[in-house]
């Protein structure tokens, strides 16, 4: 049994491209699936995966809607691609929860769907806790799977060799890479010390994937939220000297273009983690 299911009849595509944006482990203040839904916005669904065969329902439960003493609907966690013009061209969203179950044959499926629909190239958009301040724009490091794809003020991801813990998402990218199909992956870096959404990195990801295709973005009402999130954590730092230190020294790092070495960053972190028993709020669900 398949694992997603087309939806009839598909109009033809002009020039399709995948944005594809997974929640969890490189979903750092919901930065990813939040400018995923903004390009999905109400979009023509094209694709529905199978819940019951992806997910682990004891883990990611469904929300269940009690009206007045009668349980009414059961919302399940979904995953879909939905196709909506942006500029001269048709982009395919794929988002929603990240699979639980079956990566390698979901990664399979999802390279035949990209074929059946003749993408022509794939953007992997994520979010990632970070070293950074909040008073500094959003750094984004990028991902690709051939020198010259990636396009605006990205960093490339580290020199040498970097082992790390992988999203399902880069079972993606690895997937389609290899079937042929040019990919990229643009990630925000988020301050690890702010917990909650984080609307300033979703508007940098939307940024860089308009960029990347050449078109403006749908923000909404994201620079609004960023700058009244950027208030509250102000506020937040100037009333505690440890955590207004600590913001300042990553300001210099920022501002010189240096990075602490690991073992002092980490006893840093652990320092100021210890110091302040908790993390500024962001204001949204935690991560």
């Amino acid at each position: 049994m398949a694992l997603y299911r087309l939806k009839e009849p598909q109009a033809e595509l002009i020039e399709p491209v995948v944005v594809a944006a997974l929640d969890g482990w490189v979903d750092a203040g919901s930065a990813a699936t939040g400018a995923a839904s903004k390009l999905a916005g109400k979009g023509r669904l094209v694709a529905e995966f199978d819940g019951d065969q992806l997910f682990d329902f004891r883990a990611r439960r469904p929300t269940l809607e009690i009206e007045n003493g009668k349980p009414e609907r059961l919302t399940w966690p979904s995953l879909q691609m939905r196709s909506r013009r942006h500029g001269e061209r048709d982009v395919l969203v794929l988002h929603g929860a990240e699979p639980d179950f079956r990566w390698h044959r979901f990664a399979a499926e999802v390279v035949e769907l990209a074929k059946q629909l003749k993408v022509a190239q794939w953007i992997s958009i994520g979010a990632i806790p970070a070293a950074v301040p909040h008073t500094r724009p959003v750094p984004i490091l990028g991902t690709s799977s051939a020198p010259g794809l990636l396009r605006g003020d990205v960093r490339p991801g580290p020199e040498g060799i970097l082992r790390v813990p992988a999203a399902c998402i880069s079972v993606l990218d690895m997937a389609v890479s290899r079937a042929g199909i040019p990919s990229v992956g643009y990630f925000a870096q988020i301050p690890h010390y702010v917990s909650g959404e984080y609307p300033g990195a979703a508007a940098e990801l939307l940024r860089a994937v308009g960029r990347h295709l050449d078109f403006e973005p749908p923000m909404g009402d994201l620079a609004e939220e960023a700058r009244a999130l950027r208030k509250r954590l102000d506020t937040a730092a100037s009333l505690d000297e440890n955590t207004r230190n600590y913001v300042e020294r990553l300001e210099s790092m920022v501002d010189e273009s240096r990075l602490p070495a690991g073992d002092d960053l980490i006893a840093d972190i652990e320092r100021f983690l210890r110091d302040q028993g908790r993390e500024l709020g962001g204001g949204g669900r935690p991560n």
